[in-house]
């Protein structure tokens, strides 16, 4: 039998998640997710560096698997997102069997879809890379590549459900930890699985796979030996693993539209792409140096959204709203603001950037710079949206995302693309001109969506009289009152 008291309320380390001061709970939250974010990128850039050294075929394997990796994450993202929300909002209201129920239904549900995708992606991965038209010489290194990675994949999923649940309950720390020491590990390992050293064989290309999905699989089981400890807001129990019907299937609902929302923004991607790939090897260098400049802005935007979504999902959860949306517009005006400042400084030093990626070409330096002229005015509204989406995530209403992210995608920026680009003088630029556009426009319409306060509303703890007949069935198998 367990101890037959509840904690009423959140643990004393997290309260000042719903009670302390606004500005130092969100920053307090978002500093140590932007930096476990950066952290995370160090993986895609160490493999680059390494595998570049084996020549363009190499360089060329590792690529053509990402965009099929990226959208094999997308599916099970909603997952994610639905499990951060319903711990936040629990561990708010002061459930905590609920959250513990919560956590270990979903890592059962991340387990066991990741296997499903994992294992059919390796079937699948020659007939994918056929269909891509991938060249003979990359072939073989590419299919290798994936099939390693899609071994993993359980792995891959395991950590991030394992940072979102500890994100749910404001614990942020132990994870950045997790990962600062696994891509430190991943540096080492990388070379050493590429190339081989003493007795240990060079696997080329796969080696790359083999050091991500090793340092992976220590972050996973690291991450689950923390959560069966208690310490962090969150205990896992082996009972609570036994599948529970009723809320796999709230957990599928809540997170479906997640994972069209994450689905889409990356196949909007491949297609724009597909599109600018017409205009030729300049306009798609200087789109892929912008890419990746843009992704660090996305860095600390999307560390803000998530810090935000957990401190929104915790207040709402305790029924503390007006805190809720107090925190909400201060995200809202930081993420504009700081983008805003980040936009203006990359306008002027549109040249210079993109001059430190491709230094020997003029032209590419050229097209780069008008690419993120055109764009960086907008960033502020990016952060914007990104923010007004983790208020939404926060009260459960995926859909919003969802609409919002099929708006912005399919609605505004790729027939404005085309349009811009194929119809109008602007050539090329019409391409970068559907950026700043659908940024604002979409930006604007979450502002919109947000003022109606139809959020407000949302309370998942309480709006499901299945789940609440559940919470009780727990409270009294351990020696609880309802």
């Amino acid at each position: 039998m367990s101890d037959t008291t509840a904690p009423a309320s959140p643990s004393a380390p997290s309260r000042h998640l719903i009670e302390g001061p606004i500005a130092t709970s969100l920053v307090s939250l978002a500093v140590p997710i932007v930096l476990a974010n950066v952290l995370q990128s160090a993986y895609q850039l160490t493999d680059a560096f390494w595998v570049g050294r084996l020549g363009g075929d190499a360089v060329a394997a590792v690529a053509v698997s990402f965009p099929v990796t990226f959208l094999l994450i997308a599916l099970g993202a909603g997952l994610a997102i639905a499990g951060s929300t319903l711990v936040a909002q629990y561990y708010g209201a002061g459930q905590p069997r609920m959250v513990n129920h919560v956590a270990a239904q979903t890592l059962l549900m991340v387990a066991t879809t990741s296997a499903v995708l994992g294992g059919i992606a390796w079937a699948l991965a020659p007939a994918i890379l056929r269909l891509m038209g991938v060249a003979p010489a990359v072939f073989a290194g590419a299919l290798q590549f994936m099939r390693v990675s899609y071994v993993g994949l359980v792995f891959v999923f395991g950590f991030v459900m394992i940072e979102a649940l500890l994100r749910g309950v404001g614990s942020v720390k132990p994870t950045m930890a997790i990962v600062l020491g696994t891509v430190l590990l991943n540096v080492l390992l990388d070379p050493l699985f590429i190339f081989g050293w003493g007795p240990m064989p060079a696997f080329g290309v796969a080696g790359a796979a083999m050091a991500t999905v090793a340092t992976q699989s220590l972050a996973a089981l690291a991450g689950l030996a923390l959560l069966t400890t208690g310490r962090l807001g969150i205990h896992l129990r082996a009972r609570d693993f036994i599948p529970d019907r009723v809320f796999i299937a709230r957990a599928v609902r809540l997170g479906f539209p997640g994972s069209i929302e994450q689905s889409t923004r990356g196949l909007g991607i491949t297609v724009l792409t597909f599109l600018i790939a017409s205009f030729g090897t300049v306009t798609v260098a200087a789109y892929g140096v912008g890419a990746s400049i843009l992704g660090f802005v996305f860095i600390p935007a999307m560390g803000l959204s998530m810090a935000t979504a957990a401190l929104v999902g915790q207040n709402i959860g305790a029924g503390r709203i007006e805190r809720a949306a107090a925190i909400a517009r201060l995200s809202a005006i930081i993420s504009f603001a700081a983008l805003s400042v980040l936009g203006a400084v990359i306008f002027i030093g549109a040249a210079p950037l993109v001059r430190f990626f491709v230094p020997a070409d003029p032209r590419v330096v050229e097209a780069g710079a008008a690419f993120l002229r055109i764009v960086a005015p907008s960033f502020g509204f990016i952060g914007l949206q990104l923010a007004l989406t983790g208020v939404f995530r926060a009260a459960g209403n995926m859909v919003v995302a969802m609409a919002l992210a099929l708006i912005s995608q399919w609605v505004i920026q790729f027939p404005l693309a085309y349009i811009l680009s194929r119809h109008t003088g602007l050539g090329a630029e019409g391409l970068w001109w559907s950026f700043p556009v659908s940024n604002v426009l979409v930006a604007l319409g979450a502002l919109a969506w947000f003022q109606r306060g139809d959020w407000k509303t949302a309370r998942l703890t309480e709006d499901d009289r299945e789940v609440a007949a559940v919470s009780n069935e727990i409270l009294i198998e351990e020696g609880y009152r309802p």
